[in-house]
């Protein structure tokens, strides 16, 4: 019998624009609140960044990518 959902999700490609990109975690001088996502030198802006909580966010970022640190 097969499941309709698995509980191991299949990694996401990283989008063509991040190709290349290292990841990278910033912190809002203002409010302290921390974001993920892949880093732009030229622009030095992070692209396709999600809130980050605790350390399970950060891994969750690693994980959906399928990229190993």
């Amino acid at each position: 019998m097969s499941r309709l959902f698995s509980k191991k999700s299949k990694a996401r490609p990283i989008p063509p624009e991040c190709a290349g990109l290292s990841i990278r975690v910033e912190s809002s001088i203002c409010t302290g609140e921390k974001t993920i996502g892949f880093f732009d030198p030229k622009a030095k802006k992070l692209l396709n960044t999600e809130l980050v909580r605790s350390q399970a966010d950060i891994d969750a970022f690693y994980e959906k990518y399928g990229i190993k640190r």
